[in-house]
């Protein structure tokens, strides 16, 4: 089982990018996706994450009103869009699938236990 995270690059302070994490082999749509941050130097952080129909969400106080997660199922397929980017965004995104439910657990917010995970792409924000 593996994920494949895309569309990391480097973007100018307040620009946009928008992530897409793909699974191959099998489907997502029962599982809970979330993707992660990390920085050199600083421990892994999830940024947001959403249930399997997509009709639940959860961000971290960190990305709230500048990142946006969403899904499509059929594409299998979850995306996630920044916007507002800073320097502070600048890290390997990864996403991963479990089937615990989305929320402020230590699960979401940390990728500890989490089942399956994508390779991670890389976002730089700088002028």
């Amino acid at each position: 089982v593996q994920l494949q995270a895309s569309g990391g690059g480097l973007v100018q302070p307040g620009g946009s990018l928008r992530l897409s994490c793909a699974a191959s082999e099998f489907t997502l749509d029962a599982y809970t996706i979330g993707w992660f941050h990390q920085a050199p130097g600083k421990e892994r952080e999830g940024v947001s994450c959403i249930s399997s129909s997509g009709r639940i969400t959860y961000y971290p106080d960190s990305v709230k009103g500048r990142f946006t997660i969403s899904r499509d199922n059929a594409k299998n397929t979850v995306y996630l869009q920044m916007n507002s980017l800073k320097p502070g965004d600048t890290a390997v995104y990864y996403c991963a699938a479990d089937l615990l439910p989305p929320g402020p657990i230590t699960a979401w917010a940390t990728g500890l236990g989490l089942a399956y995970w994508g390779q991670g792409t890389l976002v730089t924000v700088s002028s």
